[in-house]
């Protein structure tokens, strides 16, 4: 019977800031598309002098609302994968700041809708 290979001692910790950096890279994504948003809905109808703004304005929420999914989903992706990977190790932030963060975040991403969404 074969033996069990040994983990290598920085394996779990190496696997965790991996997890985080995808977090990050979740959360980046999500603020340029409410970025984007903003931009197209509220930047691009004001340079372009257009009489009919409702189509910008339409895009605009698509890529906020968008970014909002992806700020939401990233920490819901990070929070499964650490349950799948046997709870929180010592490097971790406290699990609530985290969802303050996201939270705030999600509420920020919506209060750009409004803003592109109000005339």
């Amino acid at each position: 019977m074969p033996e069990p290979q040994e983990t290598p001692e920085g394996a779990p910790r190496r696997t965790h800031l991996a997890a985080e950096r995808t977090q990050l890279a979740w959360w980046r994504t999500g603020l340029t598309a409410i970025a984007v948003g903003v931009g197209v809905g509220r930047v691009v109808p004001e340079l372009a002098g257009t009489k009919e703004t409702w189509p910008y304005v339409i895009t605009g929420i698509a890529f906020a609302l968008y970014g909002v999914v992806l700020i939401a989903y990233g920490t819901l992706r990070a929070r499964e994968l650490e349950r799948k990977l046997g709870g929180r190790h010592e490097i971790d932030a406290s699990d609530s700041m985290l969802l303050v963060l996201t939270g705030f975040g999600v509420l920020l991403g919506l209060a750009s809708i409004a803003l592109i969404a109000i005339e």
